[in-house]
């Protein structure tokens, strides 16, 4: 308790210096139609401060959460668009996107933060803001809550009506064993260039890992480009290839999201096969040291890139739906009431 503690007061320490300071990219930023930077002004004006009041207590708990809500809104915007299909539950049509191989390690407790949010939301505001949004403006104050950069968040998205199946998923979702060369190509197809993969990777500055996403590297034989040091403390604690232990991703500050991150891949500490390449790669290699040498450099670019990743497909104006619970479609929703159904019509002219 002791080491949460702590790591939530450095986090706090760092939330403290850089509370002033806001990336105000809108006027660089061109946004999906249906989309704001001020949505909810007069609607719900109280949104986005809702949810940074009840993040700081969550964090203050456990700044392990961080991480995975960043984690979540990845695995969301980059299958099917940021529409909150990963919050379904499955359903008799088939299995959700929870229950797809890349999201089985997804923290149970992202998803119910991620509903606590939007019941807190709901009944300040009624069923006007989408679980989308939430998600959206969840993952920005994991960062900025965790000693990154703070910066606004476009906002007017509606929850989908449908899950992505398993195979869509997985073809969405980048492996940690790709090299580089594979995530420029798939990640081209959202547009994406190399400065926002290296910038989006890292949120790998923050949370854990798994054995198994990157025992391939230790085991039969070690991955060349993986500091001996490194390598062997990883197989004191992932001793095996199937190991079910985890670790950190950034061995230099795990729960402070900073660019010390792009300092590990310079001396071969990158954790994932698609970490590291990013410094092998001659394609990337000077964006990782340019990040290395200056954290406010790598802060606005991955502010740019994210404000990208959360337009990813949105669904806009009459499009989707607001749902009343994050994890079921309204149309399966039993519980809706007469009274939730007219609150829903406040929203239908945005």
């Amino acid at each position: 308790m002791a080491s949460i503690s702590s790591a939530f007061s450095l986090s706090l320490a760092l939330f403290l210096g850089f509370s002033s300071t806001v990336l105000h990219l809108t006027e660089a930023q061109q946004l999906v139609q249906g989309l704001s930077w001020s949505f909810y002004d007069s609607s719900c004006p109280r949104l986005e401060s809702i949810v940074r009041k009840q993040l700081q207590e969550v964090f203050k708990d456990d700044i392990g959460q961080a991480a995975g809500l960043l984690r979540l809104h990845f695995h969301d915007c980059f299958v099917q668009g940021c529409d909150a299909s990963v919050l379904l539950a499955g359903s008799a049509s088939g299995p959700g996107e929870q229950e797809a191989p890349p999201n089985l390690t997804l923290r149970a407790r992202a998803f119910r933060i991620i509903d606590d949010l939007r019941r807190r939301v709901h009944r300040r505001c009624g069923r006007v803001v989408s679980c989308a949004d939430i998600a959206a403006i969840a993952a920005r104050d994991a960062v900025f809550l965790s000693g990154g950069p703070d910066y606004d968040v476009p906002l007017g998205r509606k929850d989908g009506l449908n899950f992505a199946t398993r195979n869509a998923t997985l073809a969405n979702l980048p492996s940690p064993t790709s090299n580089t060369s594979a995530l420029l190509t798939s990640l081209a197809a959202k547009n994406f260039d190399p400065t926002d993969i290296v910038s989006l990777s890292g949120g790998h500055t923050i949370g854990l890992s798994h054995c198994t996403s990157f025992t391939n590297r230790l085991y039969p034989t070690q991955d060349p480009t993986m500091g001996k040091t490194f390598a062997n403390n990883l197989k004191a604690n992932c001793p095996t290839a199937n190991s079910t232990n985890t670790t950190v991703l950034d061995i230099r500050s795990p729960n402070v999201f900073d660019n010390r991150y792009y300092v590990n891949l310079m001396n071969r500490q990158g954790l994932f096969t698609s970490d590291q390449d990013l410094y092998t790669d001659r394609r990337t290699r000077s964006i990782v040291t340019s990040f290395a040498i200056n954290q406010t450099l790598f802060f606005e670019k991955f502010a740019i890139a994210m404000i990208k990743m959360s337009q990813l497909s949105v669904l806009t104006g009459r499009q989707g739906e607001i749902r009343a619970n994050c994890s079921v479609r309204n149309s399966d929703n039993l519980s809706l009431s007469s009274v939730v159904g007219e609150e829903e019509g406040s929203w239908s002219a945005f």
